[in-house]
């Protein structure tokens, strides 16, 4: 199980030194023994200071699916913890409609998938998940996560 840590801020005077919130990350070291990541925001006029923390358990596309993780051009940053079961078909559906992946990991599914079809995007992942997705364009962040013991998500 992989560990993930968020913080947000909009005001310059809440953002704790990098080095605290990393320290905050590698807490969850014994969740994610693999590999370890970190997207980090900066606070400007146009918008919040954000910064994400990865710890990962490798478990599909041991190579390639290091996080957080972006699409293509950098505006959708994802954070995961959990499994989309059907993440090739969707992978499929994303490509036709001309989305190109790096990997072959559920997470990067997970950003092409909310680029094509916003919030909509969790109606489509069966799986069982915590994630946090940043939308640099809109500048927001949405939180959703899989309802425990079920494979559908509750938004």
């Amino acid at each position: 199980m992989c560990g993930i840590f968020g913080f947000l801020a909009h005001r310059k005077t809440d953002v704790p030194e990098i080095e605290v919130l990393r320290d905050m990350r590698e807490t969850m070291t014994h969740r994610g023994p693999d590999d370890k990541g970190e997207y980090i925001r900066s606070k400007d006029d146009q918008g919040p200071f954000v910064f994400f923390g990865h710890r990962r358990l490798s478990i599909i596309d041991l190579e390639g699916g290091h996080q957080p993780l972006s699409n293509e051009d950098g505006t959708i940053w994802v954070l995961f913890n959990g499994e989309i079961y059907n993440f090739q078909e969707l992978k499929s559906d994303l490509e036709r409609k001309g989305h190109r992946f790096q990997t072959h990991s559920d997470t990067e599914v997970i950003a092409h998938g909310y680029e094509e079809w916003g919030k909509r995007c969790f109606e489509r992942f069966n799986g069982m998940f915590a994630m946090a997705i940043w939308d640099e364009r809109e500048k927001k962040l949405i939180l959703a996560r899989g309802p425990p013991g079920k494979e559908t998500p509750l938004l």
